[in-house]
């Protein structure tokens, strides 16, 4: 019976190294992006779970030894996940051997300090370069084709050519997409095996790829693609989807009389849009294979990122990495990498809230990798959209007094709290531009009128001037630090945390409140409380009465008020 018992233990033990070996199982759920209520979020752990993020500069992460004094430095600025980065040239710098050591440092840094990764893979394409592929991926183009373009001489692009250094890879070479494929199967593979704790909840593919310089491959490769017929695939999804497709690709598509068959230009046209859509097929249909590849091995959630365009002084395809996944061909991506999970927007233009409303469409998840650290924006982009995370590129130039970092200690204790409140449909972002003056809310059988605070006696404060930063330059890059003034707009969450109660977070704001309906109902505050979150529990400090009894949020702080109204 003891020998029974003993084997029984035995089978066990094996049965779990084995499970734990392949990846069939885990000691936690892997991490996913699902509905939860009326919004989609990420859970980690099976919990839900908001990236308080930051993104690293490109080359940070390629030394183990540079990475070590910041590491600590990103875990005081209250960060809950850091996006890293593992570069195809040194994870296989010789064709079929593989070098781990940096994915496994990173793994280890952020998981001593309860920190989540989310891992950029630079392979084929970067800012529309090719620079991160291995030496002998470079060195062959007869096996790995380049793209061809017209010659540049004038506009942003000739700025930011990273394809000057090295020819860009095209989206139609099966071979470079094959091997891409092997090496990010292999980067999954190695995940899966040294990190079962799911330190890593999500990828990135390749970065802000598309073609600069040109809307268009002019390869003899690509001139035969664009000479056939449309793929099946894409056309067969605008026609099931057409009700549904985006107004500017249901636009571009109609101009030839919503054609179902027939080659690029007849179907699509003979302009840069038409060439763009021909791009981006092109580029996803290669990036799906690669994700396809990967979750094969770890199926956790993939994305691709965008630099933005059209947007000002990058107004055609070429302007902008032309193929990317825009806003405006979102459908397209959507045809061609349907394994893919989201689409993100690196913003760098100052129209943030337009882009987030582009790019919430069509049931997109909202997710930030790449942003300026104004933490307003982080505000409206938790309150108006329940984005998954916001990051802040270059973040190891912030510090832990920075408004952002702030932001984030404030907000972490309370992320569960804040994810519920979400999933229920209680939370309103904040955020006046310059030269506005209210916001209006309708949240919990209320209207919030949200002002700015007025000094007693007095107008209100006048709106602050702008701050004067740096402007980065195309895609995104600043030509300096990344760090920038405290964000001095109105900012912050509204959230009806229960009947008659109210959560404000922010900065720079003054709350009022009325009824909904009917109009004789008079609304008057009966207490207002200061105080902060401590691991999902409030904690309550100054009762606000008195000559200090009014609902305001000053400039130069980021502060809590719950606030508990009454009906008459």
């Amino acid at each position: 019976m003891k020998k029974r018992s003993l084997l029984v233990v035995l089978m066990t033990f094996a049965s779990m190294v084995m499970m734990a070996q392949t990846g069939t199982e885990t000691s936690q759920e892997l991490p996913q992006i699902k509905q939860n209520g009326l919004v989609k979020q990420i859970f980690v752990d099976g919990k839900p779970f908001i990236m308080l993020s930051g993104e690293l500069h490109n080359s940070s992460a390629s030394s183990i030894g540079y990475m070590k004094p910041i590491w600590d430095k990103l875990s005081a600025m209250h960060l809950n996940t850091v996006i890293s980065t593992v570069s195809w040239e040194l994870l296989e710098p010789e064709e079929g051997k593989f070098n781990f050591e940096l994915v496994d440092a990173q793994i280890k840094e952020a998981r001593d300090r309860d920190i989540r990764l989310v891992i950029i893979w630079f392979a084929s394409w970067k800012n529309g370069g090719s620079n991160y592929t291995p030496l002998w991926v470079k060195t062959n183009s007869q096996r790995f084709p380049v793209q061809a373009r017209k010659p540049v001489t004038t506009g942003n692009s000739s700025m930011f050519l990273e394809a000057d250094r090295t020819m860009p890879l095209s989206p139609l070479g099966e071979a470079s997409m094959l091997a891409e494929a092997r090496a990010f199967r292999a980067l999954m593979r190695h995940i899966r095996e040294v990190d079962p704790q799911h330190t890593v909840i999500m990828m990135q593919v390749d970065n802000e790829m598309g073609l600069l310089g040109d809307s268009r491959d002019r390869s003899k490769l690509a001139d035969a693609a664009w000479a056939k017929p449309v793929p099946a695939q894409l056309i067969n999804y605008f026609t099931r989807n057409k009700a549904a497709l985006l107004p500017e690709m249901k636009e571009l598509w109609g101009r030839n009389g919503y054609k179902t068959s027939g080659t690029w230009s007849e179907v699509f046209g003979t302009d840069e849009w038409a060439e763009e859509v021909f791009m981006a097929w092109y580029y996803s249909v290669y990036i799906n294979k690669v994700i396809v590849e990967g979750k094969a091995e770890l199926n956790i959630p993939m994305y691709v990122n965008a630099w933005l365009g059209p947007q000002p002084g990058q107004l055609l395809p070429g302007d902008y990495p032309s193929g990317g996944p825009v806003a405006r061909v979102m459908d397209v991506w959507r045809a061609g990498a349907p394994d893919n999970d989201l689409l993100a927007p690196d913003i760098y233009v100052q129209d943030f809230k337009g882009v987030l409303a582009e790019y919430s469409r069509s049931g997109n998840p909202l997710w930030i990798p790449e942003a300026r650290d104004e933490a307003g924006n982080l505000f409206w982009a938790l309150g108006n959209h329940s984005a998954l995370g916001w990051a802040i590129f270059g973040i190891e130039d912030l510090n832990e007094n920075s408004q952002v970092a702030k932001a984030y200690g404030l907000l972490g204790d309370m992320l569960p709290q804040l994810c519920e409140w979400q999933a229920a449909g209680k939370v309103a972002g904040v955020l006046l531009k310059d030269g506005e003056e209210t916001q209006v809310i309708s949240l919990g059988g209320y209207i919030v009128t949200i002002t700015r605070p007025r000094q007693r006696g007095s107008a209100p404060s006048a709106t602050p001037a702008a701050s004067v930063t740096a402007q980065p330059g195309p895609g995104g890059v600043s030509p300096g630090s990344r760090a920038m003034p405290d964000d001095t707009r109105p900012f912050g969450l509204v959230i009806n945390t229960a009947r008659d109660e109210f959560l404000i977070i922010g900065s720079n704001l003054t709350p009022g409140f009325s009824a909904d309906s009917p109009q004789s109902i008079r609304v008057a505050i009966g207490s207002i409380d200061e105080g902060h979150y401590e691991k999902g529990s409030w904690i309550a400090g100054r009762r606000l009465n008195g000559d200090e009894g009014r609902p305001s949020l000053r400039s130069g702080t980021i502060g809590m008020l719950k606030i508990r109204l009454l009906k008459y």
